[in-house]
């Protein structure tokens, strides 16, 4: 089992009434979904529905209309986080409920600031009852706010808010005084906002315990001006008064620097409160302030000191309850990831140092993995964070830790490596890192993610790259996806121009008379990429893939291993009716036939070879060339068979014995019956319980009874036949008895 554990039942029945939302509701006139015939949901239960609705992707207009009926689901912490979600529809679907808590954080389609105020403020119970209220990344638009019997609706009607967070929005001064004559007002988040100067805190001096101020894009405040502030806020335990030490254009952020150096510097009369300090990013800061700060200030439990260049200070590692961000060791590296996922400027950083910490690892650490992957979902688009976190990913998910890895992680991971490869398909040292990471035979084989995306996703990136590192990791990876996908997803992967990309690869290597990975890779994914797929197997023969392949036929004579391959496709051609002519050549077949005959070339091999020659010969109608080979051939196929060793490991595994249908009639010569009976009786003997329910599906064991019941089979084809009837039979009881044990 997963080490996380299975997910919670709530959760699971959560997601499927996600995934069935549309089959349980009606439509409204304006197109709005009411759920139908809906039990009276308990209360935490309707909030963790609108999350997961938030989560899935599928809260919009139209889903968010479930939320009309009170009477059913009562809302009390809501989230529109990110939901394309308009003023109109919030207004109806969510003001009426009398909420305590509202994430509308970087909401898109032009709901602004404004428009959610004055939606809850119309709703006299949400005045008093809203205690929490995120608008982070919206357009306030602060001057359309409409006046209510003569007052101006505001932040300050919502007289019940402990907690606001107004980060990346165009907060003004103006606005920051209204919100201050809120009378409970605990936690203030301005940060990247419009903001110029912070007079207006002492509006709520009293009831302020956390201020957060990071990055304050047009601060104007003198150092001795804003510690003047600050020292009258008394009830202040936080403060993050932190800088993005990436960003340009904003002015150098001298007075801030200062004022964050003085306020190190300080009396500890100043805050005396305070226990949690952010100054990350910012500059000037020495670590003789440090330590001042620190030894005067035995109540600090947080300091942050990321991009300050004295995270190092050794007054810092005396401290036992004290968390510190930095870069001088891993703790405070992680520290980092932790509190700073929203900020890509400290992810970035955090991140370099996490690679250099990570380069040597020797342990499973899934909890660094978690955090990086918390980074790369925050943000998804920021090329400088994913740079350094597929490395980080990799590193972490090498072949000696990445077995010890929950499950599910690795699946997160994936997908998130996948989403990386997505979103920057030209930059070379993202892909080289995502195909490291998934050149993986725990990860390809074991961990359940998109393979079809992801085969598509290399496959697109192959096309366009030559690196020839690169290029064995990706093809590496494809000859594994392929085999895995189903048969329309193969069909959609079977294009010519895939499939010429993998021949280029296959002719640039057999001109180097390479016999390499990256060869065998490339052979073994057109093989599964032309197993079943006749169009597929149109498309090599229509890029002149067999006359490449019969060079590397002559040219690899002495390795069994790339043998196998080129036959095995050129099997996958022969199994299709309208392309055996395309084989018809007496050269090739000569060769193949030689290769068949000879006791010195291993099993697996001949194998292969007989299931041409066996494919070709089975339709006497359609061959052209000179029957005398015909009857050698049909006769060196029994002969050869009789000789051939059963196979311990497995060689070949089928998706259906379709093909194998028409060699199996009591009319076929017996050495072609006789390849097609040792062949389904090599994959039965290996893996009874998976192919025992194919044959009965698809008719092969009603062709094997007919085989063994008639007088003229050879006698050598009847003992296979039987063989195999009873290990499905065998197979049957076993699971007959089992069932009749355990019930349905």
């Amino acid at each position: 089992m997963d080490a996380e554990g299975p997910r919670a039942l709530s959760d699971l029945c959560l997601a499927q009434v996600c995934r069935s939302l549309d089959s349980q509701c009606s439509r409204r006139a304006d197109g709005s979904m009411s759920l139908s015939r809906a039990p009276l949901f308990p209360q935490e239960t309707a909030d963790q529905l609108l999350h997961r609705m938030v989560t899935a992707g599928i809260l919009n207009d139209t889903t968010v209309g479930i939320f009309r009926d009170r009477e059913v689901l009562r809302l009390r912490r809501a989230s529109i986080r990110c939901c394309p979600v308009s003023a109109a529809a919030f207004r109806l679907a969510l003001c009426p409920h009398r909420l305590q808590e509202l994430d509308a954080s970087w909401v898109p389609g032009g709901i602004s600031g404004a428009n959610i105020v004055s939606g809850l403020a119309s709703n006299p119970e949400c005045r008093s009852s809203l205690q929490r209220l995120s608008l982070n990344g919206l357009c306030l638009d602060w001057e359309s706010l409409d006046e209510d019997e003569g007052v101006r609706v505001g932040f300050g009607c919502l007289q019940g808010l402990r907690t606001l967070n107004l980060a990346d929005t165009d907060l003004t001064d103006a606005a920051l005084e209204d919100i201050c004559t809120l009378p409970q007002l605990e936690t203030l988040d301005v940060s990247c906002s419009a903001v110029s100067e912070l007079t207006a805190l002492l509006g709520c001096k009293n009831t302020l315990r956390s201020f957060i101020a990071h990055r304050l894009r047009q601060f104007d405040m003198s150092p001795a001006g804003l510690l003047l502030v600050l020292s009258q806020l008394h009830a202040l335990r936080h403060l993050d008064f932190s800088d993005d030490h990436f960003a340009v254009g904003d002015g150098d952020g001298g007075d801030g620097d200062e004022a964050a150096r003085q306020l190190l510097e300080g009396s500890p009369r100043l805050l005396p409160s305070l226990v949690s300090l952010d100054i990350s990013g910012r500059k000037r800061v020495t670590e003789a302030a440090v330590r001042v700060f620190v030894e005067a200030r035995s109540g600090l439990v947080f300091l942050g000191l990321l991009a300050t260049g004295v995270s190092s200070c050794d007054v810092l590692s005396s401290q036992g309850n004290l968390k510190v961000t930095g870069e001088a060791n891993e703790n405070q590296v992680c520290e980092s990831l932790r509190r700073y996922r929203g900020r890509e400027c400290f992810v970035r950083e955090a991140l370099v140092h996490l690679y250099n910490l990570t380069t040597d690892i020797d342990k499973p650490r899934p909890d660094i993995l978690k955090l990086v992957l918390s980074g790369m979902q925050s943000h998804p688009t920021s090329l400088h964070v994913h740079l350094v976190a597929t490395a980080c990913a990799f590193n972490l998910t090498t072949q000696d830790l990445v077995e010890a890895m929950p499950v599910r992680l690795l699946t997160s991971t994936v997908t998130q490596l996948l989403h990386a490869m997505k979103t920057f398909p030209s930059h070379q040292q993202v892909q080289k890192n995502c195909l490291l990471a998934l050149c993986s035979d725990y990860i390809l084989q074991d961990v359940p993610f998109d393979k079809y995306l992801a085969a598509t996703l290399v496959i697109n990136w192959l096309s366009s790259h030559e690196d020839p590192t690169l290029q064995r990791m990706a093809v590496a990876v494809i000859s594994v996806l392929v085999a895995k996908l189903s048969t329309e997803q193969t069909a959609q992967l079977s294009k010519d121009v895939f499939i010429m990309k993998l021949l280029a690869i296959v002719q640039q290597r057999a001109m180097e008379g390479e016999a390499d990975s990256t060869l065998k890779f490339a052979l073994s994914a057109l093989w599964n990429l032309t197993d079943e797929m006749p169009n597929a197997a149109h498309n090599f023969i229509q890029c002149q893939g067999l006359e490449l392949y019969e060079e590397v036929l002559e040219s690899y004579y002495t390795e069994p291993s790339i043998q196998q391959k080129v036959l095995g496709l050129l099997n996958n051609i022969a199994e299709v009716e309208e392309l055996q002519a395309a084989l018809l050549e007496e050269d090739l077949l000569q060769h193949v036939l030689a290769l068949l005959q000879d006791p010195q070339v291993e099993v697996g091999v001949r194998y292969f070879a007989g299931g041409i020659l066996a494919q070709l010969v089975s339709r006497p109608e359609a061959w052209t060339l000179d029957e005398e080979l015909r009857a050698t051939i049909v006769k060196e196929l029994h002969t050869s068979i009789m000789t051939w060793t059963s196979l311990e490991r497995e060689m070949v595994s089928y998706r259906s014995f379709q093909p194998f249908c028409p060699l199996l009639q009591t009319c076929q010569p017996s050495g072609v019956q006789l390849w097609a009976v040792w062949a389904v009786h090599l994959v039965c003997s290996q893996n009874a319980s998976h192919y025992s329910r194919m044959l009965e599906k698809e008719g092969v064991t009603e062709l094997l009874k007919a085989l063994a019941a008639r007088p003229d089979t050879h006698s050598d084809i009847r003992g296979l036949s039987e063989s195999v009837l009873r290990m499905v039979e065998q197979h049957q009881s076993h699971w007959g008895g089992f069932n009749e044990r355990n019930g349905p």
